[in-house]
């Protein structure tokens, strides 16, 4: 599941859309995955962009707002992000991969386990877009949560949720292996009428 701005959407995919389109166009068309599509505003700007969206959706309430937002161009799956990916049998590839904080709920194994699973559904080059939760995100749970391991602080348990909150060593050390570094920001939002801090990660899969 993605987090929900619950205000409006807080316009930050546009600047990224010419890569995640070049990204697509390289893969022959391949898809975008949307990793937690929440109630789909960004899967109405991708297919208002012109890209195919397979978008996946742990709420079956937020999905079917999803669905009513994007009525043509993007196929829905209510599934957790870490279950097989529904791509094309004869690929399995994407053509470019967004997760907009949807990466933050899951120890570190897991979350190393998904993201080379995330690599390997991207074809050499393809695109990766993501947010992740800072640790200077004070409105949203950073620093006020119960760790979930005294040897991981910054995996705590916060507003009835497991939430990573990320410094920038742990964002680098996230995609440390068979990734090539575009831009990494740390960033403020709005976010349920709140400021939120979030990192801001693009990346491209290098050649195996």
């Amino acid at each position: 599941m993605a987090d929900d701005p619950g205000d409006g959407p807080d316009d930050w995919l546009p600047r990224w859309l010419p890569l995640l389109k070049a990204s697509a166009a390289d893969a022959a068309g391949a898809p975008v995955l949307e990793l937690g599509c929440g109630p789909g505003r960004d899967t109405a700007m991708l297919v208002g962009a012109g890209l195919s969206v397979v978008a996946l959706e742990l709420s079956t309430a937020r999905l079917d707002e999803a669905r009513q937002r994007v009525p043509a161009g993007a196929s829905f799956h209510t599934q957790d992000i870490r279950a097989p990916f529904p791509l094309d049998a004869s690929s399995g590839r994407a053509g470019a991969v967004l997760a907009s904080l949807s990466l933050h709920y899951f120890d570190w194994p897991e979350k190393l386990r998904l993201v080379a699973r995330i690599r390997q559904t991207l074809q050499p080059g393809g695109l990766l877009v993501c947010r992740l939760n800072s640790v200077h995100d004070l409105h949203h749970g950073a620093q006020a949560g119960t760790p979930i391991d005294a040897a991981d602080p910054l995996f705590v348990h916060v507003d009835g949720w497991d939430k990573r909150f990320f410094d920038r060593p742990q964002v680098e050390a996230l995609f440390a292996r068979g990734w090539h570094w575009h831009h990494l920001e740390e960033r403020t939002v709005m976010r349920y009428r709140l400021p939120k801090v979030l990192w801001e990660a693009v990346l491209t899969r290098d050649g195996d």
